[in-house]
């Protein structure tokens, strides 16, 4: 099994082996590591997430992962945020409050509304519609490929022209974010079958 050096961010909010497998799946070791040395060294660094983001970020911060991320991102080494871990990397969370994120794209990070009809969580299988084909996690993924979500919030950035992909419920809402080395999904790749696992082998390649 090739080396891709990728270190899995262990902050105690996510179901981590199943993100680690993931990657073994498609040929690539990963690491499970709360070590801020051990993040600080690896070449492509992924934070997955489940649970608040009040929380999440709190423990981020405790234990210095926030700042040894964002170093890693300002080197220009790839990243990849999972879910929470998506949300996390906007300007702020608007779940149980307002909160700080580590703020490495601008935006919000807000509630689906209530609507009749609408279940909150969005959770289940939803149509993936790139807006910018080009971003190389999409290299060889089908046709309205389909992936899994599990989130009762999204992101909406600041600058539109980070999205690199959209899904409906019923409105469209951000589900991929791409600039630079920065990737981040609000679906689940782990879950997603032969779609995430594209994608998930796309990221360890860069």
């Amino acid at each position: 099994m090739p080396t891709a050096d990728i270190a899995i961010v262990d902050y105690g909010m996510a179901n981590l082996r199943s993100v680690q497998k993931a990657f073994e799946r498609v040929g690539f070791s990963a690491d499970i590591t709360a070590d801020p040395g051990r993040i600080a060294g690896a070449a492509k660094v992924v934070l997955p997430g489940v649970g608040a983001f009040r929380d999440a970020i709190a423990r981020l911060r405790e234990s210095g992962l926030a700042d040894t991320i964002a170093d890693h991102v300002r080197a220009g080494r790839p990243f990849l945020g999972i879910c929470l871990g998506m949300q996390l990397i906007f300007t702020r969370g608007h779940e149980d409050g307002l909160h700080t994120g580590l703020d490495l794209f601008a935006g919000d990070v807000v509630r689906f509304p209530h609507r009749p009809g609408l279940k909150v969580p969005h959770m289940g299988w939803n149509t993936l519609r790139p807006t910018r084909p080009d971003c190389p996690l999409f290299a060889g993924l089908p046709a309205d490929p389909a992936v899994y979500f599990v989130h009762s919030y999204y992101p909406v950035p600041a600058d539109r022209g980070v999205v690199a992909a959209e899904s409906d419920y019923p409105d469209p809402f951000c589900a991929v974010v791409w600039k630079d080395n920065v990737y981040a999904t609000q679906f689940h790749p782990e879950k997603s079958q032969e779609v995430g696992l594209t994608m998930l082998k796309n990221f360890a390649r860069l």
